[in-house]
């Protein structure tokens, strides 16, 4: 299997505050998956990134919830940050996914 690598900048301390990392996101995308085993996240017509993307956001605007139980996204994050910390996937993942839904979460902010 041929992974695609993505450059990612990614705010750390130290430096000028910005690191390059290179990032497989078929890879991440096949560790969320494990990790939301339920959800349906096929990237049929977007890129593994943009599908990614497009489920964490989703997941912290609780988009998959009914309107009438929604939760903030303050809570969603939390408790998002919580489910990839205590899954089973590799600790690179799990440090990348967080990254990635900090980054996200910015934007929503």
């Amino acid at each position: 299997m041929v992974r695609k690598y993505v450059t990612m900048q990614v705010k750390t301390k130290g430096g000028d505050g910005l690191s390059k990392e290179k990032i497989s996101f078929d890879h991440l995308l096949e560790e969320y998956r494990l990790i939301w085993n339920n959800r349906l996240l096929e990237a049929v017509e977007k890129s593994s990134k943009e599908t990614l993307l497009d489920a964490i956001k989703r997941e912290l605007l609780d988009e998959n919830s009914h309107p009438r139980i929604r939760k903030s996204t303050l809570e969603k994050y939390f408790s998002a940050i919580k489910r990839v910390s205590d899954s089973t996937v590799s600790l690179e993942a799990k440090l990348q996914l967080i990254k990635i839904h900090n980054e996200v979460m910015k934007e929503l902010r």
